[in-house]
């Protein structure tokens, strides 16, 4: 049998923002598919019309496109399998549906709401199966022109699948092994739905699945209760030579306690659980973002690659071509993986730390210009060198390092207290005029005359040390201090200095 072309697909339901354990899906199947030589496919599942949400469509392929998840074909990249909208493939679907009824792998069903709620109410634990159906109003109890006559009359029915009782279905899972499930669990699903001319999700996946050429499902554990139902309408359609592996992918859990990770344990411990800032169009409520949080991209993938696989090796750190190169679906984990927060901000750190200069500088200048800075790009990029590596996040810069571009006009009083001594004003007085008369201005020289000068006048050096940086960056904080003078040049240090003895000297 000739091996075919890996196609694995990601098909989110444009319902609101995307969560970020879909983003970790996206990202499985993205390095799966660039390991294997394969194609992502983007499909929209949006055949859920009531629970369509307006924008819901834009903001997946920004986040994924923002996160470097590239799509090779589908939704906004186009391609050969279209439509990839679900809502724009009905006429497609309607076949198949008739396909299913004719071989009578499914029936029609004519049962109210009202309905089913009494029998609900009749029988505990009330599942429509094999046990039940016969009890209903479907075309399996009433005869060919009654089913004819109430279609002719415009009353809603759907279509539901036909499972039969007492038979194990065989599912074998490129994660989990083989599981085996018995059909008598399962009930009679609907698989299409007159009322909107559109098939729920169970049809529409196996026959998108199909046409699309879909050689690899890779989905959260949540869908693994469809899978039989999934591998019977395969069987059923004759399409088992054709049929994707699966791989069911454990749940994302809370960082504390158990269960699957919400929107609630973000805002209670203060993390996103998005990969976009989420306006939400109905109630207007606001939800934090990744990207607006201040992570970067790269640091975003790398954190949740890590959360449920592994490399095989201590390795953390890995650039998407790694994560590429080592991804495999055998070391992904059977069990959920707790959503470790605090790592996702190591990992943020640690891509700062990496960064170039002249790009990290770039991010902090909307930054600085909010703050009503206005700075010379490459005195930014130097003051960003020297501070970068104490920042989670690049907005950390500015409490970091706001001394370097607004001079202090007030000064730590707790600093002032155990710092500030009283020659502190005469001793830096003649600081100044060490300074002034130092040429070139530049860290080890300078460094090396100060303390030269301190030492001939067998005065303190801590002393002198912390009254100078109290007075250049106004408390007790900041990186050493021949860094900051040197990036601060010789007539603003002066000038700093100066002041700090005329206010300090004033206040004691």
């Amino acid at each position: 049998m000739t091996q075919r072309k890996v196609r694995v697909r990601f098909a989110p339901s444009p319902t609101g923002a995307l969560h970020i354990g879909g983003v970790r899906t996206a990202l499985y199947n993205y390095l799966f598919a660039k390991q294997n030589g394969g194609d992502l496919i983007l499909r929209i599942e949006d055949t859920d019309s009531q629970r369509f949400v307006p924008g819901a469509e834009a903001y997946i392929i920004e986040a994924l496109t923002w996160l470097g998840i590239k799509f090779d074909e589908g939704v906004g990249f186009g391609g050969e399998y279209g439509p990839y909208r679900q809502s724009e493939r009905r006429d497609i679907y309607k076949k198949y549906v008739d396909q299913l009824l004719d071989a009578g792998c499914a029936y029609i069903a004519f049962d109210t709401p009202e309905e089913l709620d009494a029998k609900r109410k009749e029988i505990p634990n009330f599942q429509y199966d094999a046990s039940t159906r016969m009890q209903m109003r479907n075309s399996l109890t009433l005869s060919e022109e009654e089913v004819k006559s109430l279609i002719d009359a415009g009353n809603q029915y759907v279509v539901r699948v036909k499972i039969e009782p007492d038979e194990n279905i065989h599912v074998n899972d490129l994660i989990r092994g083989e599981v085996i499930i018995n059909s008598s669990i399962l009930d009679d699903k609907v698989l299409y739905k007159s009322a909107d001319q559109l098939p729920t999700y169970h049809l529409a996946n196996i026959v998108d699945d199909h046409l699309m050429e879909v050689t690899h499902v890779i989905r959260g554990e949540e869908w693994l209760p469809s899978a039989p139902l999934h591998v019977l309408l395969y069987r059923y359609f004759g399409w088992e030579d054709t049929m994707p592996r699966f791989a069911h992918l454990a749940l994302l859990l809370k960082p504390e306690g158990n269960g699957k990770l919400s929107k609630r344990d973000g805002d209670r411990l203060g993390f996103p659980v998005f990969p976009l800032e989420w306006h939400d169009p109905k109630s207007g409520e606001v939800s934090s973002g990744y990207r607006e949080s201040g992570y970067l991209p790269e640091a975003v993938v790398n954190f949740l690659a890590l959360l449920g696989w592994n490399p095989g090796n201590d390795q953390e750190v890995m650039s998407m071509d790694e994560l590429i190169h080592s991804f495999d679906l055998s070391r992904c984990s059977k069990s959920g993986a707790k959503f470790d927060y605090e790592k996702g901000k190591w990992f943020n750190h640690h891509y700062i730390q990496a960064m170039d200069n002249k790009e990290a500088a770039a991010l902090f200048m909307p930054i600085l210009e909010s703050h009503g800075v206005k700075a010379d790009p490459a005195y930014v990029e130097k003051v960003v060198a020297m501070m970068k590596d104490r920042a989670t996040f690049i907005k950390d810069l500015w409490d970091l390092c706001s001394f370097f571009f607004i001079a202090p006009t007030e000064y730590d009083e707790k600093t002032r207290k155990k710092r500030w001594k009283e020659d502190s004003a005469a001793q830096l007085a003649e600081l100044i005029e060490v300074l002034r008369a130092r040429e070139p201005f530049d860290i080890e020289g300078t460094e090396e005359e100060v303390k030269a000068w301190i030492e001939s006048k067998g005065y303190h050096l801590g002393n002198i040390m912390n009254a100078t940086r109290l007075a250049l960056v106004g408390e007790g904080k900041g990186p050493h201090i021949f860094d900051i003078t040197e990036a601060l040049g010789k007539e603003e240090s002066i000038r700093r200095i100066q002041r700090a003895i005329d206010k300090l000297s004033i206040d004691n």
